[in-house]
């Protein structure tokens, strides 16, 4: 199996450092290069194409979210996950806008950074579950009780597979716990997407959190394949 490439990013070396032996330590993952500051992983992103970006919030030139900005525009497609020591939902909700895939807390342990970069390297998003959990009780988006977006015609099964994306679950996954095709939850997909003018995941992540969708632990962990 092709072992993932880890760009990582933060301005304290004995931070890289023990991140790399983490990484390294996965019989999956390697790391590919190491940045210390925002304007450096962003051109190091371009030169290495790595599978993940694990990015620290709080760095010189560019801090971790104009860093993410950046990023996203020289490469849609490109995978972060923020790796921080701050506890603030404002941070996430900024993140998520700015494209990253997962947020997680330096205080978590190893595995959470792990479990992160297999699932956004796979395709889905990662978000600290202790963080998520206060965010969604309604400090993230408190205005949203108000908007026009409380409403929606969404059936039960597409806000299933709404809430089953945001958490996570790949299309596969998906169909597995819903007892139904990969086929018929692609098509769930696409008429949430046209109903409520989403056009990418983190878009529904975002209506998720704001609609409170989220506040409850998924059903299962979603399996990294």
């Amino acid at each position: 199996m092709k072992k993932l490439r880890i760009l990582l990013a933060d301005d304290h070396q004995m931070v890289r450092e023990g991140l790399r032996l983490l990484i390294d330590a996965h019989p999956n993952m390697r790391v590919a290069g190491q940045a210390a500051s925002g304007k450096e992983v962003v051109a190091m992103a371009r030169e290495l194409e790595p599978d993940v970006v694990v990015m620290d919030l709080s760095m010189p030139e560019l801090n971790g979210l104009r860093a993410t900005q950046l990023l996203k525009a020289q490469n849609p497609a490109a995978k972060v996950v923020v790796l921080t020591a701050h506890e603030d939902e404002s941070y996430l909700n900024e993140l998520c806008k700015a494209g990253a895939s997962g947020y997680v807390l330096k205080r978590s342990a190893g595995d959470e950074l792990i479990q992160a970069i297999s699932t956004v390297a796979n395709g889905g998003l990662y978000f600290e579950q202790s963080l998520a959990s206060r965010a969604l009780a309604g400090r993230l988006a408190p205005k949203a009780a108000n908007s026009s977006e409380t409403r929606t015609d969404l059936s039960e099964r597409e806000r299933s597979v709404l809430t089953l994306l945001a958490w996570g679950y790949s299309n596969k996954e998906i169909a597995a716990e819903l007892a139904i095709s990969v086929k018929t939850v692609e098509t769930y997909k696409v008429r949430v997407g046209e109903k409520l003018g989403l056009r990418s995941r983190t878009e529904m992540v975002q209506f998720a959190l704001r609609k409170g969708w989220l506040s409850d632990s998924p059903p299962c962990p979603p399996v990294t394949r």
